[in-house]
């Protein structure tokens, strides 16, 4: 995307074809995406069952991240044991696998500002008895054993999470409208 963007700025002073709002808003955006993370977001059988998933949908959207990908599959114990590696000693880890196999999940990644973090809070506490209200568990959830939805807890670990369960072409590049409106320059 940047190599793209450099080249219409370039074009853009090689033809004098841009008006000088045209350009801040390249300028903007290109900012934008150089602060930019992505994180990794997954609605649990729990959440998909409860039909939550508009309202976790929604409330991404409101904060002002951009969805870049989004799918509605039934995941394999296989992929689920390679989500959940670090896990694998726990004691719960089979009833996990087995839990999160059980029915479709929404994996999806967002983009945005500080994403990783801001998400975790969107999310709230993994246990919904220690979330605060506003957030998603504190509002949605009882129990620990379901509390309807996975997020990266770091950068590195989003990266890893999207590439299992994404492929390249599967996450769009794509400019919102409202981007400057949620971000200054």
């Amino acid at each position: 995307m940047v190599l793209k963007l450099s080249y219409v700025i370039q074009l853009g002073y090689k033809r004098n074809s841009m008006t000088g709002s045209c350009r801040n808003m390249i300028y903007r955006s290109f900012a934008m995406a150089a602060n930019a993370e992505r994180t990794f977001i997954m609605v649990k059988p729990d959440g998909v069952q409860r039909g939550l998933v508009g309202e976790i949908l929604k409330r991404f959207e409101q904060k002002g991240f951009k969805l870049v990908a989004l799918k509605f599959v039934w995941p394999s114990e296989e992929l689920l044991k390679q989500h959940y590696a670090d896990l694998a000693g726990r004691p719960f880890f089979p009833g996990l696998v087995k839990y999160m196999s059980s029915g479709p999940v929404v994996p999806m990644v967002w983009e945005g500002l500080n994403a990783v973090k801001t998400g975790r809070v969107l999310l709230g506490a993994t246990n919904p008895a220690d979330s605060a209200p506003g957030t998603i568990r504190g509002d949605l959830c009882v129990q620990v054993g379901r509390n309807i939805i996975h997020g990266s807890d770091a950068v590195e670990s989003a990266n890893k999470e999207i590439a299992l369960w994404f492929n390249e072409k599967e996450v769009v590049s794509w400019q919102p409208a409202q981007q400057p409106w949620v971000y200054e320059d």
